[in-house]
């Protein structure tokens, strides 16, 4: 059991990994609006994402596939952390980690969409006038369908996590208590205060991957408070 732990922890942070790859991918840029006159009217519309208007398509294709491809991986790292909590109580350790699994399966739908959302952005700076009426609706659409594909998985990711925590904290489980005030909400909010610390070619370079920095933090720290523990 001892080497299976072990071995679900690295390919959760391989997963991680990856994951931040495409982040960086996809939303790391540099263009400006500035110099891009014909995006220049959809300041709004584009919300920054006019960054994706010079990626090349391997860039976009690789940046949106790394994350769905890792995405299996993702859920050895759950298997771990079940084990890692149902020595308290199996019954109570299940609902977290299937709600964690449900992130897994929307999060990669969410982060292989913006392969479509780059190609749109290109596509409104390269067609003609009197096309980019039919290019803006298909990103105000691709947009409705992104809040709608976010807002629960950022609820689920909340709600596991904060009942990983309370699990940890109650005690009884292989994980030591303090690791109640370690999990992806948390982490990812302790990044957010780094980051701000941090030379800016390096804020810049990891736009967009915060969570899944917190992730490989996360299951880094899952894997070595369970490494000598069953």
């Amino acid at each position: 059991m001892e080497q299976t732990i072990r071995i679900t922890g690295f390919l959760a942070m391989l997963a991680a990994i990856l994951f931040s790859i495409g982040d960086v991918f996809l939303l790391a840029g540099t263009a400006r609006l500035e110099d891009y006159p014909k995006l220049k009217p959809y300041e709004k519309l584009l919300s920054g994402a006019e960054k994706m208007v010079d990626f090349p398509f391997w860039r976009l294709a690789w940046g949106a596939l790394l994350g769905v491809f890792a995405a299996p991986l993702t859920l050895a790292g759950f298997w771990q952390i079940y084990h890692g909590l149902a020595s308290a109580s199996p019954n109570a350790a299940l609902p977290p980690v299937l709600i964690w699994v449900v992130t897994a399966v929307v999060g990669a739908f969410v982060h292989g969409t913006f392969y479509f959302f780059g190609e749109y952005v290109q596509a409104l700076n390269n067609v003609s006038e009197d096309s980019r009426p039919v290019i803006v609706e298909m990103i105000k659409r691709h947009k409705k369908i992104l809040i709608v594909s976010y807002a629960p998985l950022l609820l689920l990711i909340v709600v596991a996590s904060i009942w990983f925590s309370v699990l940890v904290a109650s005690g009884g489980t292989h994980f030591p208590v303090w690791m109640a005030a370690v999990n992806p909400v948390t982490l990812t909010i302790a990044w957010l205060l780094v980051k701000r610390i941090l030379p800016r070619f390096i804020r810049d370079n990891a736009e967009g991957a915060g969570f899944n920095i917190a992730y490989f933090f996360f299951f880094l720290m899952t894997t070595i408070t369970l490494w000598n523990s069953f």
